[in-house]
């Protein structure tokens, strides 16, 4: 039987502020894409919000209790094995992106927003090093990069990039933006 996604979430699995924020903006008429879902700390809290929720990662094992719940559709893909995104033939009310960084994706985000769709994207960028991982740079953004290359296509709705002390001292990029 799957858990009630709105019960208590503990502590160490709260979404991170920068969804909080923006995920109002989604709408609620179609499917929001939990990308690089992990234990689905932001699925859960979406699927509280009162979304239609699709959960995607390579393990997606953390998701096990959700199983069975009518909003919730899982999918276990491996992004970075190379072929085509798995998701090339469908649109989102919302894409959720955090911790989560491959580039040969990136394009592929974008193309898959429903018209008015929201992307809420925070993840690592250059200066991270000094704080933890990742410290590989080509799992860090580089400044102003999510800016860049969502900005021509998208309507920026919020940008921020650098230091951050919650939940974890780090140096961090966001971008909340629309497509039009």
């Amino acid at each position: 039987m799957p858990i009630d996604p709105h019960s208590q979430v503990m502590p160490q699995s709260n979404p991170v502020a920068w969804v909080q924020k923006h995920s109002s903006l989604i709408p609620k008429s179609g499917q929001v894409l939990d990308l690089a879902c992990g234990n689905g700390r932001h699925t859960r809290y979406l699927l509280r919000q009162g979304f239609s929720v699709l959960a995607l990662d390579n393990d997606v094992s953390g998701l096990n209790d959700l199983a069975g719940d009518p909003n919730l559709e899982i999918m276990a893909a491996d992004l970075e094995a190379g072929g085509d995104f798995p998701l090339k033939d469908r649109q989102f009310a919302g894409i959720v992106v955090v911790n989560y960084l491959y580039r040969p994706i990136v394009v592929d985000l974008a193309a898959a927003l429903a018209d008015g769709g929201v992307l809420i994207y925070q993840t690592f960028m250059q200066g991270n090093e000094v704080y933890g991982r990742p410290r590989n740079p080509d799992f860090l953004l580089q400044e102003n990069e999510l800016l860049e290359v969502f900005g021509e296509d998208l309507d920026v709705v919020a940008f921020e990039q650098g230091y951050v002390e919650r939940p974890a001292p780090a140096v961090v990029q966001k971008i909340c933006a629309v497509k039009g």
